[in-house]
């Protein structure tokens, strides 16, 4: 079995990021609400354990615990900032509030040698970290040691090498840490023991054998979009259970322009894969007809798949399974761990499972993996790389990039514009430098003046970020001259548009956006 890491999240906005950090070193690891940690625990078998950081004061009445058999597993732990300090109050130490808090960068100095520092600080060096607490640890518990101190936090590091428990005050997951991801990889492969040998291509071997005895003999239906995630599950499924896997793709409508041809080609021409073009332009727009609230439009766009998915797995005699682009991050942010708004965020995914009435069970060989990890998986598996490198489009297409009621003649205003946009950024070499980039449809006409004419037409907005895996993102910074080139092409030539104008929000984590 591949070694494993099990990251235990108290409510912090970057525990995703500590994930990333420990399988970029080539370990496989997971994340588990602290409320269901202790099942977790017995059941995962982890090789070490990491306690994330949280928004809450560990001294306050019923603030989040690690379970207690954490520290009796014999298993090293790494507890980082509310994870630190959780440590310490349970194991005899004295956490505080600080009078001077620490928020941003700050410097530590390095007290004592640690295999947790080994190869990068060296005693007596002075590092840069990112700190983000306004309590501090008084007193440390007995067995422990200062490794590292800052001047507002005597105990920024501490260890008791003996039962291989440490404890961090900074973040070492953010890139503001310089050398954090050593400090992570140090804790998983010297002092947890790892062998950091989960790759792509061990992964894609265990999830086959698990697809073939999960499905045994049986049928699965795939919901095929097109898009990165969904490519990579039916080419995945074809190889391990070929002639029982049918795509069924449904052309909304709502789909970038000439998509649905390409994916017709590829995976019936090319992947001989059983496929169902099912042309349903017309049932969804007129459902969607006059609705302008997002969130029923996903249901309504959610609903309509599960019923076209039902009425062609009847056509072909029944399917056991439904087949899906799940990653870890929907099933992370689908799981409300502080009581945030993670499930509304994630509605139109089927993560807690799909209705009753369609008698399937789930397939999702993706559900642990980030976004650049299945595009790595993709690789593997041969995709073309134009597929892999495609910037995600929600299953939801176009209907939420076009805020308000949803009509035909937006659908294809807003494809011409998007076309043009797309094809400049191919042309400027910055495709592949930007993690998402599309065009929305403002529902906000304004009067220009076109030639000698007055004309009353839609405002167009540009969206473009750089990401890793889709958890945070910031917006792509184009020149002015593309930006105006990119605008003067639109307002020439798509009709019904008159003003560009370009979307420059940040996406911290846990915020909503335009997908």
């Amino acid at each position: 079995m591949t070694d494993r890491i099990l990251i235990i999240d108290f409510g912090s906005q970057v525990t995703q990021l500590i994930a990333r950090r420990v399988r970029e070193s080539g370990v496989y690891c997971e994340i588990v609400p602290f409320n269901n940690s202790e099942n977790a625990l017995k059941t995962f078998d982890p090789k070490g354990v990491i306690l994330s950081g949280g928004p809450n004061s560990v001294y306050d009445i019923e603030t989040p615990r690690a379970p207690d058999i954490v520290f009796s597993m014999n298993v090293p732990v790494l507890g980082i900032c509310y994870g630190e300090q959780t440590m310490c109050e349970q194991l005899g130490g004295k956490v505080e509030p600080s009078d001077e808090r620490e928020f941003g960068r700050a410097f530590i100095d390095i007290k004592k040698g640690s295999p947790l520092f080994a190869g990068f600080w060296d005693v007596g060096t002075s590092h840069q970290v990112w700190m983000s607490h306004g309590d501090r640890v008084d007193a440390i518990p007995d067995g422990f040691e200062v490794i590292a101190a800052s001047g507002n936090a005597p105990y920024a590091a501490i260890a008791n090498e003996d039962k291989k428990f440490y404890g961090v005050q900074f973040h070492p997951e953010v890139v503001h840490t310089l050398d954090g991801a050593k400090l992570l990889e140090n804790f998983v492969k010297k002092i947890c023991g790892c062998k950091g040998d989960w790759t792509m291509a061990s992964f894609r071997e265990t999830e086959i054998e698990k697809i073939r005895a999960q499905v045994g003999d049986g049928k699965v239906i795939c919901g095929l979009s097109g898009g990165v995630d969904s490519s990579v599950v039916a080419v995945l499924l074809h190889e391990a259970i070929g002639d029982q896997l049918t795509c069924v793709f449904v052309d909304h409508g709502l789909m970038r322009a000439n998509e649905a041809d390409q994916v017709v080609t590829l995976f019936r021409e090319h992947y001989h894969i059983n496929l169902i073009h099912v042309d349903a332009e017309k049932m969804f727009l007129g459902k969607l007809e006059g609705v302008d609230d997002p969130e029923k439009k996903r249901k309504i766009i959610g609903g309509l798949f599960i019923d076209v998915f039902e009425e062609e797995a009847k056509k072909i005699g029944g399917a056991d399974f439904l087949a899906q682009g799940t990653l870890y991050p929907d099933v992370i942010e689908s799981v409300s761990f502080t009581g945030g708004p993670s499930v509304t965020i994630k509605s139109h995914h089927n993560v807690g499972g799909l209705p009753e009435r369609m008698n399937m069970d789930l397939v999702e060989p993706l559900r642990e993996l980030f976004k650049d990890e299945v595009r790595a998986l993709g690789r593997e598996l041969g995709l073309p790389e134009a597929f892999i490198e495609r910037h995600p489009f929600p299953g939801p297409g176009l209907a939420i990039r076009i805020p308000g009621a949803v009509t035909k003649e937006k659908c294809d205003i807003l494809r011409k514009a998007d076309v043009i946009y797309l094809e400049e950024i191919k042309k400027a070499g910055l495709y592949n430098e930007i993690w998402q980039a599309f065009t929305v449809l403002l529902p906000v006409r304004t009067v220009g003046v076109m030639g000698d004419a007055r004309t009353y037409e839609y405002v167009c907005a540009l969206r473009a970020v750089t990401s890793t895996d889709g958890m945070t993102a910031d917006y792509y910074h184009y020149s002015h001259e593309f930006l105006g080139h990119v605008s003067t092409r639109i307002i020439n030539e798509v009709r019904g548009i008159n003003r560009v104008v370009y979307d420059i929000t940040s996406k911290p984590p846990g915020t909503i956006e335009w997908e």
